[in-house]
């Protein structure tokens, strides 16, 4: 570039020293050179400003994208990705409140989930899921299935809110079947969506609004709501649904944290030989534990806590299954492969 401006240049001042000898005449011509090399100039110099900017601004997007990834996901930076999470947890034997029995509850859960960029840009995820929930009651004088059981598919993009900076919007769909024995009868069906906003300011802040809608259920819909706080490297405020952490990175293996969760299910089970019948299923839990980190593939954790406003009701009937406050133990592993 250097190289062919200095060779304009000298080209330009020669042209205008030898045309200086010529007839008069030729000066229109001279004027009319000079013009187009000085519009040519500038037309060059624009173009390669304005390519400039471009790349700046593609290189910008493309570091949000990553760090919106990272921080809300928590998955690693590569194009694709494949992860696995699963956990098994254990609710001891409790009795009922305002009524004989007793119950305890093995719950557990796997997720598969692959990411990948779709046309190249656009990130995309598809998740595998399943829980199942064994119910092992005594004297309990309701009719309970053993067991409570899903399954579904997981789809979920982001895109840019509009022209608003730093601001994304993302959606979820969830097509799953909630039942009980693995059945998936249709009307068993369920297609729970969440959307919302993200807006991250920096490094250190993420914002998140928006709802979820659960058709079919006995409530519809659901506000979404909190924030991720990441003040430095040790520290990570985890405030989002629906598992809300606090934790502290001992070292680049040992995480202490804090966690939380509120979870309401709705089932299709069968009672008293009658088919179709709603079945709610509630547990809240508050409590902490420690992760370590084998390697930047595998982690795992256990945790243990308090259970309350454990329930469950029939939609047709007057009354429900509340569980006394208990305890829980909770093993968990997380794979990125």
């Amino acid at each position: 570039m250097a190289a062919r401006s200095i060779r304009t240049c000298f080209n330009f001042f020669f042209s205008v020293a030898f045309l200086t000898f010529l007839a008069p005449s030729l000066r229109a011509a001279e004027t009319d050179l000079r013009d187009k090399a000085i519009n040519m100039a500038f037309a060059e110099a624009k173009s390669e400003d304005s390519l400039e900017a471009q790349e700046s601004k593609e290189r910008s997007a493309q570091e949000y994208r990553q760090k919106l990834d990272a921080v809300i996901t928590e998955k690693k930076e590569d194009e694709f990705s494949h992860e696995v999470d699963s956990y098994i947890r254990y609710l001891p034997g409790r009795t009922l409140n305002a009524q004989p029995g007793k119950i305890s509850v093995i719950d557990s859960a796997f997720e598969y989930s692959y990411t990948f960029k779709a046309f190249g840009q656009l990130p995309v995820e598809i998740s595998l899921q399943s829980g199942y929930a064994g119910i092992e009651e005594k004297d309990v004088r309701v009719s309970l299935p053993a067991n409570l059981t899903n399954v579904g598919l997981g789809i979920e993009t982001t895109l840019p809110f509009f022209k608003f900076d730093k601001t994304y919007f993302r959606m979820s769909l969830n097509p799953s079947f909630h039942s009980q024995n693995w059945e998936a009868r249709s009307s068993a069906f369920r297609m729970p969506v969440h959307s919302f906003v993200i807006y991250q300011p920096d490094e250190k802040w993420t914002f998140i609004a928006g709802v979820a809608v659960y058709p079919d259920y006995d409530s519809p819909v659901l506000p979404i709501i909190g924030f991720i706080y990441k003040p430095n490297d040790k520290w990570t405020f985890n405030l989002i649904p629906e598992r809300p952490t606090i934790s502290y990175a001992v070292n680049e293996h040992l995480t202490i944290f804090a966690e939380g969760s509120i979870s309401c299910d709705e089932y299709e089970v069968t009672k008293d030989g009658r088919k179709g019948v709603i079945l709610t299923y509630n547990e809240n839990y508050a409590g902490g534990g420690i992760k370590y980190s084998f390697n930047k593939y595998l982690n795992a954790s256990i945790s243990t806590g308090a259970v309350f406003n454990h329930y469950l009701r029939y939609e047709d009937s007057l009354g429900k299954i509340d569980i006394k406050n208990g305890q829980y133990c909770e093993f968990r592993v997380e794979a990125r492969l």
